[in-house]
Formats: C-alpha cells, sequence, structure tokens
C-alpha cells in the first residue's frame, strides 16, 4: 500500500504566532531576492531567473509561497509526521508511520554532510521561504515559525503516492502502537482480509513518447499527464547561468521539476508498482522484560526510538510519546498472524533528492542516465524522449535484488538472512523499452510489457517481483489510439491523450445486456428505454449524453462489487478482475444496480434521463471545498480514468446532488523536441489559488476541452506576455 497525499492542500484553519527572523538571515535573503527576477506571464506562471541555480531555487520557492504558502505547510506537516498538531487525533496514525518510516534525524545528518554546492541550494529552499514569511507578516502559518534546509530532505519524491508502506495498513499501525504506550508489543491478530482499496481514489498517470516516424516533423513527442488531486503542483520555469533551464510541474515545496522538459529532453513519470518495499514478518521472544526476535538461529534485540507527537484538542495541545520498535529490517509498522511486521523500503535518502535536482538539470541522455544511475527513485516509472529521436521507458529506478524463491508481495519471513535484499539492479537490468519499432511508448500504470505493442519486453526475462502488475483500462485505450497513429503533431497528440472511450463497457455491458433479454417481461418493461439508451450508446463521454450517465453511475455501483484484493499488485490486474467480476454478478443482480440507478436520479433530478454535463461539474470554491449547485460551474464530458478513459476527471457528489470534479487532470503538457523546443500545456483552474486573481480559473476551459496554452520556453516569447515582472520581496 503506498500513502497517499490527497486533499492535503486544502484543509483547516490558521493558527497564530509571533515571525522572528535574524538580522544576518534577513540581509542575506535579500542579497539574494536582487539577484533573481521573477516574470509572471500572462496565465500567472512565474518564470525565474537567477545567475545561480541557489538564486533560481530561492526564487522558486519564493513564487510557490506566493500562490500556496498553505499547500507547502500542509506538504511538510504531513511528511514530518506533524499533521496531529493541526488536525488533532484523526492524524495520528498517519503521522506515527511517517515517524516510524523517516527519522528526521537522518535528514539532519545529511544535511550537514552535503556537498557544499547542493547545501546552497537546500539554504536558498529555506531561505525563499522564511523570506516570504518575513516579507509577509499577514501570512500566519499553522504550525511552522520558520523553515529549515533540512526540510527539503525528508520531502525527496514529488509523487502523489509518495511513501512506500509495503502493504500494511493505517488500521494495523494504529492498533499495534494504541493509547501512547499501553498496547504496545501487543501482537495483533487480523482477518485474512488485511487490505481495503478505495477504489474511487485516483490511481494513475498516462505517458506517452512518440518517435520520429510517427511525428508530422520528424521529431520525437512527448505527452505529460499526471492524474492526481487537483490543485497538487504548480507550473514554472527555471533558468539559470549555470546551466539550468527547465520547465514544467512542481509539487508545492519542492525545488525540483517533478514532470517537465528542456530544451533537449523531456520525462513524464508514472507511479510504478515495481515492488521497492517489504513487510519482514519477525518472530519475536520476550526475555527478561526485553524484546528480541529470532534470526538466522540467535537471538538479536530489538532497538527502540522515541517518537513524540503533539496532538491538537480544543484550544490546547496534548504531548504523546511513543516507543517505537525496530529490527534491522527497519520500523516495525504493525502485526500480523502473531509476528511483528518490519518494512524495509528506500522512501527517503539524500541520493533521492539529488536525483531529482540531476533530473531537473540534465541536457542529454548521457546526463539523464547519469542522475538515473544514483537509483533512488523509489516510486517512478519514466517516458522520456530527446531532440537526438531518442524515446525510452524505465520501468521503475530503485529496484533491489531478492532471492526468486520467495514471494515478496507479502510478509516475507524475517528470520532468515535467505530474504535479504541482495543489493540493487543497475539500471541497465530493470524493464526497459528503448526506440522501439513500433515508433509508440506508452504507460498508463499498467504492465510494461505491452507498453509498446509488438516491441514491449518479454516478461519472461525479468523476475516477478521487478513489474508484478496487470493491465487496465487505460492501457488499453491508449494501445488502441496509438497503435496507427501516424504523422502526429502536438495537437494531435492532445487529441488521443483526450480520448474518451471507456473500454471496460467492453466487458461490463454485454452481460447486463444479456440478462435484460433474460429477465421477466415485467423487469423489461421498467428497464427497456434506459436499457435502449445504453444499447446505442458508442461508449464515449459527452456532455449532453445521457447513456454516460447512466453507464457511468451503474459502472460505479458495480465496482464497489469487486472482492478486495490480497495485495496491491493483485489489485492492478484490473481488466481480469472486471471480466471475472461481469460474468460472475448474478444477471438479476446487476439489472436490480441498474434500477437503483434510475431510482437515484429520478429523485435527484426529477427525471432519469440526465446529460452527463448536466450532472458532472468543474466548480472551483473559493476555500477549495466547499462545492455549492447554486453557484456557476462547468459541465464536463469526462470521467475518471478507472473506466479506461484516458483524460481523468473524478467527480462525486458532495453534500449536492451534482458530481464536481475533485481528481483528475493536473498539469499537463504535449512537447516536439525539435531544434527549437516547442510545448503547449495546461492546468487544472489556474495558477493563482486567490479567487479575485484572473489566473484562478482562466485555464479551467481548456483543461476541460483539451485546448493547451502555448508555453512561452524562451525569454524573448515570454518578455511578449508580461503580466508583472519583480524581484522577491519587491512584487508589490
Amino acid at each position: 500500500m503506498k500513502i497517499y497525499l490527497i486533499f492535503i492542500l486544502l484543509f483547516s484553519p490558521f493558527i497564530v504566532f509571533a515571525q522572528l527572523f535574524n538580522p544576518k538571515e534577513i540581509e542575506r535573503a535579500e542579497a539574494m531576492a536582487k539577484a533573481v527576477t521573477i516574470i509572471r506571464d500572462d496565465y500567472g506562471v512565474p518564470h525565474i531567473y537567477g545567475k545561480t541555480d541557489a538564486d533560481v531555487v530561492f526564487g522558486l520557492m519564493y513564487a510557490q509561497c506566493e500562490d500556496n504558502f498553505k499547500g507547502i505547510e500542509r506538504n511538510y506537516l504531513y511528511q514530518l509526521g506533524r499533521q496531529t498538531e493541526v488536525d488533532g487525533e484523526n492524524s495520528l496514525a498517519i503521522d506515527i508511520q511517517l515517524q516510524l518510516i523517516a527519522d528526521s534525524a537522518d535528514a539532519i545528518k545529511d544535511y550537514k554532510a552535503s556537498a557544499p554546492a547542493f547545501k546552497k541550494l537546500l539554504d536558498a529552499f529555506a531561505d525563499g521561504i522564511n523570506y516570504y514569511l518575513y516579507k509577509h507578516p499577514e501570512v500566519k502559518p499553522k504550525v511552522f515559525k520558520r523553515f529549515e534546509p533540512w526540510y527539503a530532505l525528508m520531502f525527496t519524491d514529488g509523487s502523489v503516492a509518495a511513501t512506500e508502506t509495503g502493504g500494511i495498513k493505517l488500521d494495523e499501525t494504529k492498533a499495534f502502537y494504541a493509547d501512547g504506550g499501553e498496547k504496545i508489543g501487543a501482537v495483533i491478530n487480523h482477518p485474512a482480509k488485511a487490505y481495503e482499496f478505495v477504489e474511487e481514489r485516483e490511481t494513475g498517470s498516462n505517458g506517452f513518447a512518440i518517435s520520429p516516424s510517427k511525428s508530422a516533423s520528424g521529431h520525437a513527442l512527448l505527452y505529460i499527464n499526471p492524474h492526481v488531486p487537483f490543485y497538487f503542483r504548480s507550473e514554472v520555469e527555471l533558468v539559470s547561468e549555470e546551466g539550468l533551464h527547465a520547465y514544467g510541474a512542481v509539487t508545492w515545496g519542492q525545488f525540483f521539476i517533478y514532470q517537465g522538459f528542456n530544451s533537449h529532453l523531456g520525462w513524464m513519470h508514472t507511479s510504478s508498482y515495481a515492488d521497492v518495499a517489504d513487510l519482514y514478518a519477525e518472530k519475536m521472544v520476550k526475555k527478561e522484560g526485553k524484546w528480541y526476535y529470532e534470526y538466522d538461529g540467535a537471538l538479536k534485540p530489538i532497538t527502540t526510538r522515541k517518537l513524540v507527537i503533539n496532538i491538537k484538542t480544543g484550544d490546547k495541545t496534548e504531548r504523546k510519546t511513543i516507543l517505537a520498535y525496530y529490527t534491522h529490517h527497519g520500523p516495525v509498522l504493525g502485526s500480523r498472524d502473531g509476528r511483528w511486521l518490519a518494512l524495509k523500503a528506500n522512501n527517503r535518502s539524500y541520493n533521492a533528492l539529488l536525483e531529482s535536482w540531476q533530473i531537473t538539470k540534465a541536457n542529454n541522455l548521457a546526463e539523464y542516465k547519469k542522475a538515473m544511475d544514483l537509483l533512488s527513485n523509489a516510486t517512478n516509472a519514466t517516458v522520456y524522449a530527446d531532440d537526438k529521436g531518442n524515446t525510452i521507458f524505465w520501468y521503475g529506478n530503485f529496484i533491489p535484488k531478492r532471492n526468486p524463491k520467495y514471494d515478496f508481495s507479502l510478509p516475507v519471513d524475517g528470520s532468515t538472512s535467505a530474504t535479504e535484499w541482495q543489493g540493487v539492479h543497475p539500471l541497465k537490468e530493470i524493464v526497459t523499452i528503448t526506440n522501439p519499432a513500433s515508433g509508440w511508448i506508452q504507460n498508463c500504470n499498467s504492465t510494461p510489457f505491452t507498453g509498446a505493442g509488438a516491441s514491449s519486453p518479454d516478461k519472461s526475462k525479468y523476475p516477478v517481483y521487478m513489474a508484478p502488475d496487470g493491465e487496465n483500462y487505460r492501457a488499453v485505450t491508449a494501445i488502441n489510439v496509438l497503435k496507427d497513429a501516424n504523422h502526429l503533431t502536438i495537437d494531435g497528440l492532445i487529441a488521443k491523450g483526450y480520448d474518451h472511450y471507456l473500454a471496460a463497457f467492453d466487458d461490463l455491458l454485454p452481460p447486463l445486456f444479456k440478462a435484460y433479454n433474460e429477465a421477466p417481461d415485467s423487469v423489461k418493461a421498467s428497464l427497456a428505454e434506459p436499457v435502449k439508451v445504453l444499447q446505442a450508446w458508442d461508449k464515449r463521454t459527452a456532455v449532453n449524453s445521457v447513456a454516460s450517465s447512466l453507464a457511468i453511475e451503474w459502472g460505479t455501483l458495480m465496482f464497489k462489487l469487486l472482492p478486495p484484493p490480497k495485495t496491491e499488485q493483485e489489485g492492478t490486474f484490473i481488466t481480469q478482475r472486471v471480466k471475472t467480476l461481469a460474468q460472475a454478478i448474478p444477471g438479476n443482480q446487476q439489472l436490480s444496480l441498474l434500477a437503483a440507478v434510475i431510482q437515484n436520479l429520478q429523485s435527484r433530478f426529477g427525471t432519469w434521463q440526465v446529460k452527463w454535463g448536466d450532472m458532472n461539474r468543474y466548480q472551483r470554491p473559493a476555500d477549495g471545498i466547499t462545492f455549492d449547485d447554486k453557484l456557476p460551474s462547468i459541465p464536463v464530458g469526462a470521467t475518471g480514468s478507472g473506466f479506461g478513459q484516458l483524460p481523468s476527471f473524478q467527480s462525486r457528489t458532495v453534500n449536492t446532488n451534482k458530481r464536481y470534479g475533485y481528481s483528475g487532470n493536473s498539469f499537463l503538457a504535449a512537447v516536439e523536441f525539435g531544434p527549437r523546443v516547442k510545448a503547449k500545456s495546461i492546468m487544472t483552474g489556474g495558477e493563482s489559488f486567490d479567487p479575485l486573481s484572473k489566473n484562478f480559473s482562466d485555464q479551467a476551459r481548456g483543461i476541460i476541452d483539451g485546448k493547451f496554452k502555448d508555453v512561452l520556453f524562451y525569454k524573448e516569447d515570454v518578455l511578449k506576455h508580461v503580466q508583472k515582472t519583480y524581484h522577491p520581496g519587491g512584487e508589490k
């Protein structure tokens, strides 16, 4: 299981404190501010120029704070395991997990030992945020009076799935460490159904690379389409005189570009399901009041560390100290079947952040591969394209070597050295697609073994743990739209990426229609019109489509009947699971679900004949969370990606009759790598978080319709579209 950062940018009120900075810090920051120029273009995108890389990092963090300081602080409350200081008891389990997994003392050591050039970046990171707080005393952070340079070393992965937990549940951690020590050490036996997954959550991203042979210009193309909670990242350009010139999406609070491009190459990260974190089932023994665990026939002592959790309760804060347990494998996160479960993973490291930065600066394939050779990115696959015509896909980066005799998708025996990791696979050993003869690469968080059609890698040549995932419907759609594509332009690639076909209904609808044909006349009479609408449907969503409303509401109810998978990897075999479900659910039950949909729509709207765009809406509330049917909103023809649609617009009712989008397409870009890079981009809503800003929702229609804006990559183009030019601290 991965911990997902969903809605972390949106919640909880501010608390007031006095902000203090010493004169030397202010003097240093003001000198750096003078060396940085920020140009906001017509869409509010910050183009940040500086003499040094550190200057640009300083300016980037300042600009991020201008747009969304709340999101930055929220991300670090999460990463440091300090959300209870704002949210109270509700965030206790996740704070315990995060503090168990990542020790801030290690980050501090890494900062002190940093290479001088990299330490400058870490210092600039903190200085940029702190200078913003100094210049804006009206901004009242919830917790952090100041940001420290080592904070960045606690947040080294820009993914929405940033923390690997090996498959343990929050409830298991909570049960093991409950009540601040009263139940610590108790062995909790959980039922066999130890995994729970919410199918409604956003689960994917799309990355396409098109070879020169398939493009109209004869140059490689890249399509960047992450699916995350709306407003999860910002769009920026970074330029220094030290060779930095990159454009793309930055996760709030980080100083590297997570998905983006420069004048020579581009990269799209998708979440990988490669097995990179394992749970070790430890056999415990208690002797003379102390805990030990068996290992190769001997007893090894458990080590401990005190976790300090401050829990807000009303106007007061309660301090809870929890004694955390560790084996040589890692932190004990819980227990199952009579054994403690220790996590071995690579969630936080100096090299992970360094790799992200070196990727941001890479200007050719050799430099990009040199960065990846640090082998420290634990959660991402990479779709790559460059101006030499290369198109490459790497399925993962940090992948431990293991004994293939063991099943590492489930907890393995921690009492034997036979299950230990045997180093890390070098880059050349992981699943890779390089310049495929098919002319295209797609990854939609699905198996890499269909990633380039007939040119895909041979599954038998790789260990199972390297790519244990199955097929999903987005990948099915992507293969269908790319396999015969030729002469693609940037706009043509965007159109492919916005294909609205729902491949899941190829498997879901035939059993429903069969059940209808075999149903009693009374049932047929009541469902005749809705079934006729579905039978005539082309399986593409559209604003004016009644069939889309019926199918999506009914399909959602069907998906809720999917049996919970035993492991996260098993849960990725979407097409297989849905096909089995469609054949296993009795026909009368499927028809009953359709009847329930009809009744529900009738109750909500006064008719079941509701056009999808009338009930599926985009609205950006001023407070980020309060949707209202009475306020203006925009009809949306797309839906979530679970049914196989390439663009994603996850929506649901939120104390409303209509459904409102909250996750899916965020920052998107299509790039052509010719002698002069060309690109178009779009993002959810707009760059600004200020409801009064013209850039709050100026991109809403574009992202809904797939009408991207031109990227202003070269300074001469930026200067033609200037909204505001300033130095940090001088924006007023």
